[in-house]
């Protein structure tokens, strides 16, 4: 998708960000503090206001998260209330009908000066009630949230507003159900399991969790479950394709696998969002 920014974004489903690992030209791709995952953080990720509103960050320095998912960068459209103009600042209060937040874009030199050239241009401005497109980076303060804009455009067709909601819907779809293809393979296999464990497969299945999981939870007796009878390469399974599998939250089987790896029944293998079976 083309925001307008001169870059092409890929869909979620792809497992994609930006062009060029979706970083911000100009700034860092990396710094002390990112550690592994800072691509993940990084990537631009369509979303509604109250879904920025919403969003947990847990102290100050944590990463924003949705739908159990870090996020940094967002994009959303909306319809402009207001506008405030401040000698280092434009501040535009921006509501798209789930809720309402200010976008400051800061001015230097360089930008006033493109503006009074575009002044008596035919170039479609930012105006109070009209709508527009936001690009910026989630930020708190005082506990209060904004977005710093590294673009603000006006919409000039429509129907990318009808198109943004459709596209902020299917990314919290995806990371909450898991893709939609993966998701129904998951509930074909669970369907077939079900019939087999029918023919006698079910006692001896409970056998053998009830003597490896004591008093874990049925949520993570669950998911070891899918461990255990989920092809797989001696890496184990990543969270997004165990929620698939399961239809559950990704913040769901973090829970379970939590609860596993504090019985000693699971671990981390490649990253943290990847486990195995503890062998024995």
């Amino acid at each position: 998708m083309n925001y307008g920014y001169d870059n092409q974004y890929t869909t979620y489903g792809a497992h994609g960000g930006a062009d060029g690992g979706g970083f911000v030209a100009g700034e860092p791709q990396s710094s002390p503090a990112a550690g592994r995952g800072g691509y993940g953080r990084d990537t631009v990720r369509p979303m509604t206001i109250k879904q920025i509103l919403d969003a947990e960050q847990p102290h100050p320095d944590a990463d924003f998260r949705c739908d159990g998912e870090p996020f940094s960068q967002v994009t959303f459209v909306g319809q402009i209330r207001s506008i405030s103009t401040q000698p280092t600042n434009i501040t535009y209060k921006i509501d798209d009908g789930t809720g309402l937040i200010e976008a400051k874009q800061w001015i230097d030199g360089e930008s006033t000066h493109a503006e009074k050239m575009d002044l008596d241009s035919n170039k479609p401005k930012l105006v109070e009630d009209g709508y527009c497109r936001v690009w910026g980076r989630l930020k708190a303060f005082n506990n209060k949230r904004h977005v710093g804009a590294h673009v603000i455009r006006p919409i000039t067709d429509y129907n990318e507003i009808n198109y943004h909601l459709l596209e902020a819907t299917a990314v919290h779809l995806f990371f909450t159900r898991g893709p939609a293809t993966a998701q129904s393979n998951g509930q074909q296999r669970d369907t077939a399991a079900a019939g087999m464990m029918g023919n006698g497969m079910r006692q001896d299945f409970a056998g053998a969790t009830d003597g490896q999981l004591g008093q874990c939870s049925p949520l993570a007796r669950r998911i070891f479950a899918t461990l255990k009878n989920t092809p797989q390469s001696n890496e184990g399974l990543h969270v997004q394709m165990i929620a698939a599998t399961m239809g559950l939250s990704t913040s769901e089987v973090y829970k379970g696998a939590e609860e596993l790896v504090a019985a000693g029944k699971i671990f981390t293998t490649v990253d943290d969002n990847t486990w195995a079976i503890l062998d024995g």
